[in-house]
């Protein structure tokens, strides 16, 4: 099962792959990718492949392109949390 425990069974009683996990996957790793490779931003990123856990520290202020892209991801996350529903992704705002 993926870390977003959305794999449903099959007709054979197997498990499909686990479609919102692979694409928060694919959204944080393109986020965290464009940032540093488009934007030049330094990120120091911490994961764990076992729990799905990623961090991304950023070194200074983000620019104002990097604000957009980051603003692109939390809105895509949003949405799939919305059509996947809440159980599965909660998109949470902390003020650090």
């Amino acid at each position: 099962m993926g870390h977003a425990g959305y794999a449903k069974k099959n007709l054979f009683g197997r498990r499909e792959p686990d479609v919102l996990c692979a694409a928060i996957s694919i959204l944080v790793f393109t986020v965290n990718n464009s940032l540093e490779e488009l934007a030049g931003e330094k990120i120091t990123t911490v994961e764990n492949e076992e729990t799905g856990f990623v961090r991304c520290d950023f070194e200074g202020v983000l620019q104002e392109k990097s604000v957009f892209l980051m603003d692109s991801f939390v809105y895509s996350l949003t949405q799939l949390s919305q059509k996947y529903g809440e159980q599965y992704l909660q998109v949470k705002f902390e003020e650090v």
